[in-house]
Parts: C-alpha cells; structure tokens; sequence
C-alpha cells in the first residue's frame, strides 16, 4: 500500500467525522466489521466498535475499522497477535480525557443510583489545554511554559450529586463534537500511527517479536501525571530499542526478550533509571556492537 493512500485511510474518516460532529449529525453508516475475521478476533473487534460509537461516533468507528483491515490477511498474524491489536488498538483511541470522564460518570450514574456520586481526578494543566483546537492549544502551551506553569497539577470533580452536576457532566461530555479537532487528538493519531508502523516494521524484520511490539501500547495507560510518564516510557524504548533494530543501527537478534526485559523494567522503576540502565545494557552487548562510547543520549 503506498504512503498516500495509507494516509488518506487515516485522515479522510477523521475528517468526516470531525465535520459531522460539529453539525451534531454524524450520518455516517453504521460500521460493518471487515470480512475475514476470525472467531477470536471478530467479537473483539465487535465490542470495539460499539465502544468507539459511544465514544465519539460512527466515523470514529470507520476509521477503527480502517486501521484493523491493514492487518487482515497478514503473514505472521496470528489470532492471538490480531485480537491484542483489535483491543489495544481500542484503548488507545478511547484515551482518557475529561471528556471521556464525563461520559464514564454519566452512563455510571445511569446505571446504578447506588455508585459514588463524585469521582476525584488529578490531571495536569497542559492536558486540560490539550483539549482545545491544534492552533489555539500551541498558542496557550507556549504561553503557560514561559512562568513554567505547564505541568502544574489540576483536580477536577466530575460529580452526579445534583442537576448543575449532572448538567455540567452532559456539557463536558457534549464537546466531544469538537475532540477530532484537538491538539490532544492530533497526538494520538501520531501515537497510533506509529504504534501500527512498528507493527508493520516488525512483521518484514522480525516476526518473532510482532507480539512484543504490539504489546508495547499496554505501557501508555492513564491520565495527569501518569499518561506523561507512561508515554516516556513508551517513547524510550521505541526510539532506543524498537526503531534502531528495524533501522539496523542496533543488532538484537532477540528484540521480543529485549522489550520485555525493558517493560519489566518499567513496572520497577516509574522514574526511568532502570529502564535507561536494561536499554543501555542491551545496547553494550557484543551482537549489539554498540559501547558506552557510542551509545546514544536518553
């Protein structure tokens, strides 16, 4: 498939999407899952689908679907490899932002009177301002880093304690119209973009590690502070361990052991140190040819 067209499988659903939204009308159909799904695959898919209508719409959902057709029918694709890129594929495109919280509160309070009325969540400032549209957030982003107020901590109440409550969570929940335009969306698209091009990379170079490679998006979970250290995590290990391999600047015959080693090291260390420490050691391995001389800057 060439570059254009796979762009434009992307962006054309986006953009529809985007412009329904705004008119308070998404007509597109109602999204038919792509033949060729298998039994493990489809009721995953299925489920997603349904999750990203709720989330943002049909055309949202189209373009799920868009993403999931470039893996049907793929070498080394397996059910088990399919089924983990259907859902984290889902999650990541469902991110958490205070729009998605009013929702969750809203259906939660509908479902059952009997949940807690308030849900507490500590964000960050240049989350809340990721929301707004790319030209405007850049403006704001520039502006708050100057004092350095960008990552100040922010608590938002998301509360169906009373109407104004309930009324205020339908209205945040109501600008999802207007998420296909944020900067915020703008940066998950790249996000999965490229999470999909590793995919990719890794099915012509190195089969045997496409489950680890996918497996990565598990990493990037979470809101405020959380989601920003999550999503360095991820950044580290595919721009020093994933993306040097498929380059061939990094010899490692074993990748699928290597980000597992590097995941591992992860869930011990929240602040890096252990991760920058595995990546720098896999690096300094004698198949590797890389040393502490060479090695490059984290």
């Amino acid at each position: 498939m060439s570059a254009s067209v796979s762009k434009n499988t992307g962006v054309l659903p986006a953009i529809r999407s985007i412009f329904a939204d705004v008119l308070g009308d998404d007509d597109n159909p109602m999204p038919a899952l792509p033949a060729g799904l298998s039994d493990r695959v489809r009721p995953v898919a299925a489920a997603a689908v349904h999750c990203l209508i709720e989330y943002q719409g049909p055309g949202y959902a189209h373009l799920y679907l868009a993403r999931l057709r470039r893996f049907v029918g793929r070498r080394n694709v397996d059910d088990a490899v399919f089924a983990d890129i259907a859902r984290l594929m889902a999650t990541r495109m469902a991110y958490d932002d205070v729009i998605r919280m009013a929702q969750l509160k809203l259906a939660e309070a509908g479902a059952d009177p009997g949940v807690p009325p308030d849900d507490v969540r500590k964000l960050r400032l240049d989350e809340l301002v990721s929301l707004l549209p790319e030209t405007v957030a850049d403006y704001a982003l520039w502006a708050l880093d100057y004092p350095g107020w960008l990552h100040l901590p922010v608590t938002v109440r998301f509360s169906a304690a009373s109407g104004f409550g309930l009324r205020l969570l339908r209205l945040e929940a109501s600008l999802r119209r207007w998420r296909l335009s944020s900067l915020r969306y703008a940066r998950e698209r790249v996000w999965v973009e490229r999470w999909l091009h590793m995919i990719d990379r890794s099915l012509t170079k190195q089969p045997a590690a496409v489950a680890a490679v996918v497996a990565t998006a598990e990493i990037v979970q979470g809101h405020g502070e959380d989601y920003s250290r999550s999503m360095r995590h991820w950044n580290l290990i595919i721009d020093h361990l994933v993306k040097p391999t498929f380059d061939g600047a990094l010899p490692c015959p074993d990748l699928a052991g290597a980000i597992t080693e590097a995941r591992a090291a992860v869930n011990s260390d929240p602040r890096q140190e252990s991760l920058k420490r595995v990546i720098a050691g896999i690096r300094e391995e004698p198949e590797s040819g890389f040393s502490r001389g060479n090695e490059a800057d984290f």
